[in-house]
């Protein structure tokens, strides 16, 4: 090979630096490993860690949602009405038509109210509420289209779920903090400490050995 086909020390084969490539990768390890040394968010349906900084199509994801939630229930009533349609065609009389209706009417609001309150309240504030919420699932279950009409009015403001997640997050990134700063203490007062301790030492060391020297003559 001729020196003028020789690569230099300072460069790669590709032509770039040598410390290029090593700083960006040390850059990248250290920033996840400081991503990893924190508490990681928790998902949302259909959202996954996108609500944090509101990227990786987090617009997109909640047209989506206020779309789809507000097709199927449009698609709930249209197959609600042809069930009502029904009833009239067999004749089942009107009262019976009217408590349809208004028990469908009831469970479609309690099944908004609860929705929304799970998806604006924390898991705590809802521990009182909890023995209800299992003695009507039946409730819910039939008020389906109150629960997609609060997914598609939650997620107008932002991902259905987003401010309870943040508020938790936000709590455990405090928590974290408050644990590492007690195991680290202060470290200017660790510093200081530390290098009064060297010169603490180097003085005695410096002592015992003119000493020595006296002992000596």
């Amino acid at each position: 090979m001729s020196e003028d086909q020789t690569p230099s020390e300072g460069s790669r084969p590709d032509g770039g630096p040598v410390g290029a490539r090593s700083a960006s990768g040390s850059g990248a390890a250290s920033g996840s490993g400081a991503a990893r040394g924190g508490p990681e968010p928790a998902d949302i349906r259909f959202f996954g860690t996108t609500w944090v900084a509101h990227d990786g199509g987090y617009g997109l994801r909640r047209a989506g949602v206020a779309v789809g939630s507000l097709l199927l229930a449009a698609a709930g009533a249209v197959v609600l009405r042809v069930a009502f349609q029904g009833l009239e065609i067999a004749e089942v009389g009107s009262f019976v038509n009217v408590l349809i209706v208004a028990g469908f009417a009831i469970c479609s609001a309690l099944a908004f109210r609860r929705t929304w309150e799970n998806l604006t309240r924390p898991a705590g504030e809802r521990a009182a509420d909890r023995p209800t919420d299992k003695s009507s699932q039946s409730l819910l279950l039939i008020g389906f289209i109150g629960s997609l009409l609060a997914y598609f009015c939650r997620s107008l403001v932002e991902a259905p779920g987003e401010k309870v997640r943040r508020a938790e997050y936000e709590a455990e990134r405090e928590r974290h903090e408050r644990r590492r700063s007690a195991r680290t203490g202060n470290p200017a007062a660790r510093k200081a400490a530390a290098s009064g301790a060297g010169a603490a030492k180097a003085t005695t060391v410096k002592s015992t050995g003119g000493s020595k020297s006296k002992k000596r003559r």
